[in-house]
């Protein structure tokens, strides 16, 4: 199971090599120029991972991550800067990143880094499980929904949410049970997320009449394969 990467570097020859490698290694990589870039970039997409140099113009990596963290408090962080103080890293931290990593670095640090993240917060090497819903078969570990043959591969947080969703297949999910298992909170940001997740695994389910997400409005959701 391999994530999807934002990488927000504003030098074109260190963006081009940590993304080579990085897709090397299977991960999807979308790349943005600069603070602003990448906030916008990781609105507009289901991201996994972040990494982003400290000094970019327009907005940098601090004030980035700012705005970052109030939108959501779980995605892994990894900073990237030529700034060696300790005031520097904790001032990184406090804003919430993740991990931190001195620039020059190591391509393979920059991999272990992104695997020991991985690891801790979506616990990306799981046993693997399937469940049949329908004529789909869902397959937890490669995040996958097949039918008739064809596969379609799913976001982490799609898939994050499904799974809860398969686990009391007919039974009503409170919403912030959702955010819960897929965020380790809830709050009304989480909530209109889940919202458009709920949107896309319907689509994705739509092949099979029979299946369904149904909206319990007030309560939560149920999964439905008749």
């Amino acid at each position: 199971m391999k994530a999807k990467i934002l990488l927000v570097e504003d030098e074109p020859d260190m963006a081009m090599i940590v993304t080579d490698t990085l897709r090397s290694e299977g991960y999807e990589v979308i790349v943005a120029v600069d603070g602003v870039d990448g906030l916008d970039k990781f609105k507009s997409g289901d991201i996994d991972l972040i990494i982003a140099d400290v000094m970019m113009p327009r907005m940098d990596g601090f004030s980035m991550a700012k705005e970052i963290r109030r939108i959501s408090s779980s995605v892994p962080l990894l900073l990237l800067t030529a700034k060696s103080t300790v005031d520097d890293v904790e001032h990184g931290f406090d804003i919430g990143a993740d991990d931190y990593l001195r620039k020059p670095f190591e391509l393979r640090e920059v991999i272990i880094r992104i695997r020991a993240l991985l690891r801790r917060f979506y616990l990306v090497e799981p046993e693997r499980t399937r469940y049949r819903i329908g004529r789909y078969i869902f397959d937890t570990s490669a995040q996958t929904l097949s039918i008739d043959g064809n596969s379609v591969l799913l976001s982490h947080f799609e898939a994050s949410v499904l799974q809860r969703l398969v686990a009391d297949i007919g039974q009503i999910v409170e919403a912030s049970a959702l955010s819960e298992a897929v965020w380790g909170c809830d709050d009304y940001c989480k909530r209109n997320s889940l919202h458009g997740y709920i949107h896309r695994l319907r689509a994705a389910l739509s092949q099979d009449p029979k299946v369904r997400i149904i909206n319990r409005r007030g309560y939560g959701y149920i999964l439905v394969a008749e």
